[in-house]
């Protein structure tokens, strides 16, 4: 009677491990299958991402050689440079562009913008980057000096409002010699920065070159960094 019992006991006890053991195996399959599901959504994360940023080279290297063709006989004579990394075009003779201190515009930095401004947003509009630009920025640049005995933080603070004022000046000048029909365009991408001396140039022994820290930059902005930016967002 006891073992009858017995087996009877055992039975009932392999019936309740079967359907665990069944479900363990499922809620592996079904991890696994999470898992799979995770690398794939990283894979094609990864793939889109790599595509913007094969774009995002190609648009830049061929905005650059269109920006160089268009301006290669005037750079040296207007004392600037186009930095092929950054797509920047940098106005760098501070005796050309401004007065010590003021921030109004010298008559021959106007002249160099009238020439160069037109042909800059004629580039930046046609139809071949039109739909890449996100941002025309107008940085404004100053050494980390100021003509009178302040301390360090003083001067930043100085040159901070005087690099914005330049910059707003350079913008508004710039606004006022292109034609009403673009007014809209450059209101909307177009942007006024001043950052002081928060990026000197320095020499080659890392020194600050106060001549060469005076400047004003043009530089453009892609929007590869706004389309990787939605991609992350949306894998969140």
């Amino acid at each position: 009677m006891s073992t009858l019992r017995q087996s009877s006991l055992d039975a009932s006890h392999d019936d309740h491990w079967i359907p665990l053991s069944d479900l363990m195996t499922g809620l592996m399959v079904i991890f696994l299958l999470i898992a799979v599901l995770y690398m794939m959504r990283v894979e094609a994360e990864a793939s889109r991402i790599k595509e913007v940023a094969i774009a995002y080279s190609e648009i830049k290297d061929a905005l650059y050689n269109d920006l160089s063709a268009e301006f290669k006989n005037d750079l040296p004579k207007w004392k600037a440079q186009i930095d092929r990394e950054d797509l920047s075009i940098r106005f760098t003779e501070p005796d050309v562009l401004f007065d010590l201190g003021s921030s109004e515009l010298k008559p021959t930095f106007k002249t160099i913008l009238d020439d160069f401004f037109p042909r800059y947003v004629r580039i930046l509009t046609s139809d071949k980057y039109k739909n890449a630009i996100s941002e025309v920025r107008i940085e404004g640049h100053t050494s980390s000096r100021w003509s009178t005995v302040v301390s360090p933080e003083d001067a930043y603070f100085l040159n901070m409002a005087l690099s914005q004022a330049r910059t707003r000046s350079a913008l508004r000048y710039v606004m006022g010699i292109q034609p009403t029909v673009q007014q809209n365009w450059l209101r909307q991408y177009v942007t006024a920065n001043g950052l002081s001396s928060s990026r000197l140039v320095t020499d080659k022994d890392g020194q600050e070159d106060a001549d060469r820290s005076q400047r004003v930059e043009f530089r453009v902005r892609t929007d590869a960094e706004t389309r990787i930016a939605k991609i992350l967002e949306v894998s969140k």
